[in-house]
């Protein structure tokens, strides 16, 4: 015979999965009415003791304090030690060997308890606090990560969209992001920000446009080509034409002047002379005696001219060839940078595909968490479907005619099924029903079940004041395809095209309220 003692010995100790869930410290005490009794404060962290655990040594601490001191292991009591009580075998904080303070913790709950923030009334038990109010008071403040400001919980968004000065906004014009601070400052230079022309009046023309815009614009003035050599006339750039046809005369006297100039320059007998800008030397020797006459073979002058613009020519010939390898670098390096753009473009549309690829499968994560979130194992299923009007406006204009549910399953390992609706009915029941049906789907262990289907299925109109439900009912055709192994998603839909007339859904009616409707499915599990 088992003694007592082996007997509670051998019992499993209860899980604490379940009491450390909490991921908070202690509850502060401002929260309580009342001044705070020494018992309620945990040992750690010196506030309300939150979901208590009491160590072997009596002393209590929060969950959340406890796994935080003996994350490493077991560790001294500080507190046995503050009051001298120390005791080698007692006084170890041990995960395993503490346990949930159940007792404190309903007194801790019905203690008063009032909202600490400024401007919030509420007042409730302590329990209340946690579970109704702590986290959601519309008066509590929080700090801006970004601008690190004090705000209200309830101001947060407009905070965030409108007020906070370290937002991030995209600009309107190149999309580029810049802080809120720094936006007013990169409108400045902005490529793409628009400006108008004062000349023509156009406007939203992109910054990196307008210089080329002020070269072509019709009604922008510049200076005469001819300016260099006195025309002081400025001009709109469309009558530029006009202007030297109606200025041929101006403009030849004033190149006559220049010649001119350029002549006695070239004849006169400096030692320096300038030649149009040529700073060409002439030493004493060259210059003619008082009273001779030039040779009629053009004498030394004219040799050194010959000559100073053979120079010229050869400079000209230097820079000629000097730009030639400027351009065949600029060229190798147009292709090398032809190259770099195709192979960054391959790269960008490789993470196009591969972002595609992952939509598809979130989109499939969506879809299975959505299914796993409405499931049942029990043959027993209620559908929900809102917004029921606009639901069936599309299905009466033909962009949704049918709806299906979410799966269901007659067991964990059991058939997988669902249903399919027709708002404006289908078939005998189009523009006068609703048409409900039942669907087989391709389940995982189908190889597991016995087919074909053959349980009594029951499809139900849910009266919402629970008095006088729609019902219908049928036993699967054995022989229909509807009702075999599926060896696609789903099979066929089987059910009823004459479900409900859609005239009991107008008006004040008891099966539609709030513009929502529920089916019920039940399906007998007798025999499986």
């Amino acid at each position: 015979m088992i003694s007592t003692a082996g007997k509670w010995k051998g019992m499993a100790r209860p899980s604490l999965s379940s009491s450390l869930d909490s991921m908070l410290p202690g509850i502060s005490r401002q929260v309580l009415s009342v001044s705070m009794e020494p018992k309620y404060q945990c040992q750690q962290c010196k506030e309300v003791l939150r979901k208590p655990f009491q160590a072997q040594c009596g002393h209590r601490f929060c969950v959340f304090c406890f796994k935080e001191l003996t994350s490493s292991g077991p560790i001294p009591c500080e507190a046995c030690r503050a009051e001298g009580i120390f005791e080698e075998q007692l006084s170890m904080l041990n995960i395993t060997e503490a346990f949930p303070d159940n007792a404190a913790r309903r007194e801790i709950d019905g203690l008063p308890a009032k909202c600490p923030n400024e401007g919030c009334n509420w007042t409730g038990t302590l329990k209340d606090y946690e579970g109704q109010h702590e986290g959601r008071c519309e008066f509590e403040r929080i700090t801006c990560e970004a601008c690190k400001v004090l705000i209200l919980v309830s101001d947060r968004d407009r905070h965030n969209e409108r007020e906070c000065e370290a937002r991030t906004l995209n600009c309107k014009y190149c999309k580029v992001s810049f802080n809120f601070k720094d936006i007013k400052a990169h409108d400045e230079i902005c490529q793409k920000f628009p400006m108008q022309c004062k000349d023509c009046g156009k406007k939203k023309i992109p910054r990196e446009k307008f210089q080329e815009h002020s070269k072509s614009c019709a009604k922008s003035k510049s200076a005469c080509q001819f300016s260099e050599i006195g025309c002081r006339a400025v001009v709109d750039n469309g009558k530029q034409h006009e202007h030297e046809q109606a200025s041929i005369t101006e403009h030849l006297r004033l190149m006559l002047a220049v010649l001119s100039t350029v002549r006695l320059r070239a004849d006169g007998a400096s030692e320096w002379q300038e030649d149009s800008g040529l700073g060409l030397y002439r030493g004493p020797e060259d210059t003619p005696p008082p009273g001779a006459r030039p040779h009629a073979d053009g004498g030394p002058g004219v040799q050194q001219k010959m000559t100073a613009l053979e120079n010229i020519v050869c400079v000209l010939n230097r820079e000629v060839e000097r730009t030639a390898l400027t351009l065949e670098a600029l060229t190798r390096q147009h292709r090398l940078d032809q190259e770099k753009i195709e192979s960054l473009s391959n790269k960008v549309r490789q993470l196009e595909r591969t972002l595609t690829m992952r939509d598809l499968q979130l989109a499939e994560t969506e879809q299975s968490l959505c299914e796993l979130q409405f499931c049942t194992y029990d043959g027993m299923f209620i559908w929900k479907i809102s917004d029921f009007s606009r639901r069936r406006q599309d299905a009466l204009a033909g962009r949704s005619p049918a709806m299906f549910s979410p799966a269901f399953y007659s067991s964990k390992y059991g058939y997988k099924m669902c249903l399919r609706l027709y708002l404006n009915g289908d078939g005998t029941g189009r523009n006068t029903h609703l048409s409900l049906f039942f669907v087989v789907m391709r389940g995982k262990y189908d190889a597991l079940l016995r087919w074909p289907f053959s349980q009594k299925v029951t499809l139900m109109l849910l009266d919402q004041n629970n008095r006088e439900h729609i019902i219908d009912a049928f036993r699967p055709d054995t022989n229909s395809t509807s009702f075999q192994r599926p060896i696609s998603d789903m099979n066929i839909a089987s059910g009823c095209p004459l479900f409900c007339p859609l005239a009991k859904l107008a008006g004040k009616s008891s099966y539609l309220r709030d513009d929502t409707i529920f089916i019920k499915a039940i399906v007998d599990l007798t025999g499986l």
